[in-house]
């Protein structure tokens, strides 16, 4: 059974930045792509960022230019990389894992295994 950990998560002024990291256990971790997604308030769970594991990478817009996404197999490992913090970056994100279709990275249902969130907020 595959267990995911997030941690990195904080309070931090908006320009500031952050480091998320994504801890897996339980699995074949090197085959799988892992991705971030973020839940805000009264919103639907979103897709941030996913790596594969031949480091193909895939982006949402709200990501661009301001996160890094990367992932350290030998440490079982994925990181997300924030600058440049912007209010409307305030959520909870989740790290997730599984077999996805690359094609269809961007949906959250791809994913079968999911971590418990780290709080990001970003005052203004």
């Amino acid at each position: 059974q595959v267990q995911l950990v997030e941690s990195g998560g904080g309070l931090v002024q908006a320009g500031d930045s952050l480091r998320l990291s994504c801890e897996a256990s339980g699995g074949t971790f090197s085959i799988y792509t892992m991705g971030w997604f973020r839940q805000a308030p009264g919103k639907e769970r979103e897709f941030v960022a996913a790596i594969n594991w031949s480091g193909g990478i895939y982006y949402a817009d709200c990501a661009k230019g301001r996160f890094t996404i990367s992932r350290d197999n030998a440490k079982n490992t994925m990181y997300l990389q924030m600058n440049s913090l912007k209010s409307e970056d305030t959520a909870v994100y989740y790290c997730a894992t599984g077999r996805v279709d690359w094609s269809k990275v961007s949906d959250r249902h791809q994913y079968v295994y999911w971590g418990q969130g780290t709080q990001v907020t970003v005052s203004s």
